[in-house]
């Protein structure tokens, strides 16, 4: 059950004297060290204070690759365009991400979001179990590139020890991603370049 101590408690026994050390009156003087409070808080707590906000990488870094989600299937219906069908994918910071992607994937791409067997496997099913046969699965799929408008990606495979990295279509490689439940990334450039907001209306 977790204690509180109320202001006119006395303290525990090793935290008695920490802070009368670390605010005494000459504490904030211009010649105490930074090291010695550093150094009394790694007796108290053991180990190294690690400086978290030297850590964490920066929000938009082009190098990062972030983890996206495949939020549905979607058919664009613009006026004087044609339709398209498009996988829209999201990231943990509300960037959307849509895909323009043929029929038949599309269909195989719904087809593993809803769990759906089919009495003989589709292509993307029978890629799947041809991999597992073998002893290979997917580590993961990464979108990490665009260009003139045509996203690329890739996949990883695991065989033992060994990562194999296969050139894909975003749009195979996530139907593939979605039956080994493999995580899907997207590269930080591709997420800046084509990222929208998501649209709550």
């Amino acid at each position: 059950m977790e204690r509180r101590r109320r202001y006119d408690e006395e303290p525990d026994d090793e935290f008695e004297n920490l802070f009368e050390e670390l605010f005494e009156e000459d504490a904030f003087e211009e010649e105490t060290d930074a090291d010695d409070i550093e150094a009394q808080l790694q007796r108290l707590f053991g180990g190294e204070v690690a400086n978290e906000l030297d850590e964490r990488p920066p929000r938009f870094d082009k190098g990062r690759e972030l983890e996206v989600r495949v939020m549905g299937v979607y058919e664009r219906i613009e006026y004087g365009q044609p339709r398209a069908l498009l996988v829209q994918l999201r990231d943990n910071y509300g960037r959307v991400v849509p895909i323009v992607i043929g029929p038949f994937e599309a269909h195989a791409i719904v087809a593993a979001l809803n769990d759906d067997a089919p009495a003989r496997p589709m292509t993307h099913d029978l890629i799947r179990n041809i991999l597992t046969r073998l002893g290979v699965s997917i580590d993961r799929i990464l979108i990490d590139d665009l260009w003139q408008g045509t996203f690329y990606a890739k996949i990883y495979l695991l065989h033992d020890d060994e990562e194999i990295e296969i050139d894909s279509r975003p749009s195979d490689a996530i139907a593939l991603a979605l039956r080994f439940r493999a995580p899907i990334y997207m590269a930080e450039s591709v997420l800046e370049a084509e990222g929208q907001p998501e649209d709550y209306s």
